[in-house]
């Protein structure tokens, strides 16, 4: 009877012991599938962890051009100020140069030579005289002294440069003042 008593006792542990194995089994099984699921949001967070960086490092980069251009923009716009400032400084001097000229002074000579430099020197960052007579009358570049006629000119010309006028690229540093012709 022991025999028939162990027996029973036997069947039913074996059943508990593969339904306990079923349970682990069932539970690794599902211990996997739960390391791949946190495994797939781990690399779903990464990714997009990785897209936020990315996207940082990409507006960091169009930060640090659009900086860039910046300085280089208002460093060239300095440089520009700066010319402009003292190619207008000179301007007296170059009245000066030009009644030199006008008297005789500046025909031969040392002084000559310098003062030609000098022009040649200022051609050279881009100034511009305004001392042309017979156009027409613009009040961006010229200042209007008289209106009187001028014979054979027409109305609303430049009849007569009373003092040249200089401007430097687009920008006018003085104006010429001119006697304008009202035409006969």
């Amino acid at each position: 009877m022991s025999n028939e008593e162990i027996q029973p006792e036997e069947e039913p542990t074996a059943p508990q012991e593969d339904a306990a194995e079923q349970d682990t089994e069932g539970d690794a099984l599902s211990q996997a599938q739960q390391i791949l699921d946190d495994a797939a949001a781990a690399q779903e967070q990464g990714s997009d962890a990785e897209a936020e960086l990315k996207a940082d490092l990409q507006r960091l980069q169009a930060e640090f051009t659009n900086y860039r251009r910046r300085v280089e923009r208002d460093k060239e716009a300095a440089r520009e100020i700066g010319i402009n400032a003292t190619v207008s400084a000179l301007v007296p001097v170059l009245d000066d140069l030009n009644a030199a000229r006008t008297a005789g002074d500046l025909q031969d000579g040392p002084f000559a030579a310098i003062a030609a430099k000098l022009d040649t020197a200022l051609g050279a960052v881009g100034l511009e005289r305004i001392d042309e007579a017979g156009v027409e009358f613009d009040p961006a570049i010229h200042e209007a002294l008289l209106r009187q006629p001028v014979e054979g000119m027409e109305a609303d010309h430049v009849g007569m440069i009373l003092r040249a006028g200089y401007r430097r690229g687009d920008r006018v540093l003085r104006a010429a003042q001119v006697m304008v012709s009202t035409g006969e």
